[in-house]
């Protein structure tokens, strides 16, 4: 996947989480359908989604971990 790619689904987005994204090996399909997980996982369980698995899993994980925490 491009910087191009990951800048077009997330944003700006710093050099670390980049490098995690990439280290992957993902799609951007499958960073998109995380990105919708972790932004929206009503509307995907609505859908009758299966849970995140494999990559996306992986994605959502890193994703999360790089959301700042809002009780600080």
């Amino acid at each position: 996947m491009r910087l191009d790619d990951i800048r077009a689904v997330l944003g700006p987005v710093d050099e670390t989480l980049i490098a995690q994204i990439s280290r992957t090996d993902a799609t951007v399909e499958e960073l998109a359908e995380a990105w919708g997980w972790l932004n929206a996982d009503e509307a995907m369980i609505n859908e009758g989604r299966p849970l995140p698995r494999g990559r996306v899993a992986e994605l959502v994980a890193i994703l999360e971990a790089a959301e700042p925490d809002p009780e600080e």
